[in-house]
């Protein structure tokens, strides 16, 4: 974790050199993946919020004037913990933080082991920066989740995120799951008038167990401006600094032609309430 947090100060400040003012670091940055097993070992890696880790990108964010969006293993209570972004604004206080919503059960992403979902809602978190949607990897792939931050002020939809390739998957298998997972968040921001930041895990994390063949995390992270075009992407196969100018003020003129807030039909939604509509057939 020490060695990690070395890393994590040292491309911020490398970030900062190059201009940026918010940092975004990628999902659970302080630990290796440690989902892929299911281990109460594992529980020992979590913290308090705050705690260690706010500590430390406080006085970061507060030294470079720096907005920063960082990823804990929140330790709640005994028993209780979740995935939560934490945002420590460019004084160095904590802005606020969101638990992670929607929590995965698959093969190398044991999460429902570890963490409980959140229920702190889709709220904002307001910076001297702006209002940030913060959402967490898998919450990515819901378009209620984006929604319901835009609806409720979001300046622009932000996903740290560890997603990558079973390296037993064909090359034409990864390469879908790749452009899936870039074109649903574009989606978001086309759908929703706003800017997405993502910013993903790289390299192979060997599963401790054995069983499997670990997780290649597939990088790419990318800034995408309100229509979806791509502002910066990164590379699959190595890590870096990724630096993208992003204009809020965009947003106004992109909704103002295609005014999709504006024409939602709210009075024909009642039924986005249910899991699922069970289709009765016709005798």
């Amino acid at each position: 974790m020490q060695a990690n947090f070395w890393q994590i100060e040292h491309a911020t400040r490398e970030a900062a050199k190059h201009g940026a003012q918010l940092i975004v670091l990628q999902e659970l940055h302080n630990t290796p993946y440690f989902c892929q097993t299911e281990d109460t070992a594992n529980f020992d890696l979590a913290e308090s919020v705050p705690g260690p880790t706010t500590q430390k990108l406080g006085e970061l964010a507060r030294e470079l004037g720096v907005v920063i969006l960082g990823s804990v293993f929140e330790r709640r209570d005994a028993g209780l913990y979740h995935n939560t972004a934490v945002v420590l604004d460019s004084d160095g206080s904590l802005a606020g933080k969101y638990r992670k919503m929607h929590i995965p059960d698959d093969p190398g992403y044991h999460e429902k082991f570890y963490f409980t979902p959140g229920d702190l809602g889709f709220t904002p978190i307001d910076t001297s920066l702006g209002r940030l949607g913060v959402l967490v990897c898998w919450d990515q792939w819901f378009p209620e989740a984006a929604r319901l931050m835009a609806l409720a002020g979001a300046q622009m939809l932000i996903y740290p995120t560890a997603i990558g390739w079973d390296p037993a998957d064909e090359p034409e298998e990864q390469t879908r799951q790749f452009q899936a997972w870039q074109t649903i968040q574009r989606a978001h921001s086309i759908a929703n008038g706003v800017p997405v930041l993502s910013c993903n895990r790289i390299g192979i994390e060997a599963d401790p167990s054995g069983t499997t063949g670990g997780i290649h995390f597939w990088g790419g992270s990318f800034a995408c401006g309100p229509q979806g075009e791509i502002l910066a992407q990164a590379s699959t196969d190595q890590a870096e600094v990724l630096v993208a100018d992003v204009d809020l003020t965009r947003s106004e003129q992109v909704r103002r032609i295609w005014p999709y807030l504006r024409d939602r039909r709210i009075d024909a939604y009642d039924e986005m309430k249910l899991r699922f509509r069970d289709h009765v057939p016709k005798n």
